[in-house]
């Protein structure tokens, strides 16, 4: 399976979900809504809400947690055991920073959670801001993730990777 392309028009780039397509469902990820009236929407309330991590499944714990401290620069936050989950949990964050918290989970055979891994079901990509495009590229490459595809734009840079489970790591320098 072609791992999932960012998603793109002639004038800017739309993040977010992918067109909708037929997969099976473990109950998360992108889908497409209902259609409903701008009336409904605006008797909608918002949902008081701030972002607070990001999620993904990986078929090899250790490969992944090198990949994002190693090349990535992030640390480890905590790493923990989910027994009834029967699975691994491992924060990663970027040092200096109060941002987001990437969340690598690992589920061991047996558990209800390790279905057939797909590349990309339900996540497009995660993005890292980088000072030198070009001396990331070279150092992903020489430890074996060469760019997927390169993307240029008036004040930006970036290009993709991918990590050792297939997902698309997008390398953004810009100025």
């Amino acid at each position: 399976m072609r791992p999932p392309a960012p998603f793109l028009t002639s004038k800017s780039r739309i993040w977010g979900c992918p067109p909708p397509r037929k997969v099976e469902s473990r109950g998360h990820g992108c889908f497409s809504a209902p259609k409903t009236g701008t009336a409904d929407l605006q008797r909608a309330e918002t949902m008081k809400a701030k972002f607070f991590y990001t999620g993904i499944r990986v078929k090899d714990l250790e490969a992944s947690v090198k990949f994002y401290t190693t090349l990535l620069g992030m640390k480890v936050r905590s790493r923990n055991t989910v027994d009834a989950a029967k699975g691994t949990v491992v924060e990663l964050v970027c040092e200096g920073e109060g941002g987001n918290t990437l969340e690598l989970n690992y589920y061991e055979k047996g558990s209800s959670f390790d279905t057939k891994y797909e590349v990309g079901e339900g996540l497009d990509h995660l993005a890292f801001a980088i000072k030198d495009l070009d001396a990331a590229l070279a150092e992903a490459a020489k430890a074996g993730h060469p760019v997927v595809q390169k993307m240029q734009e008036p004040g930006s840079r970036y290009a993709y990777i991918q990590d050792p489970n297939g997902i698309w790591i997008e390398l953004a320098q810009f100025g």
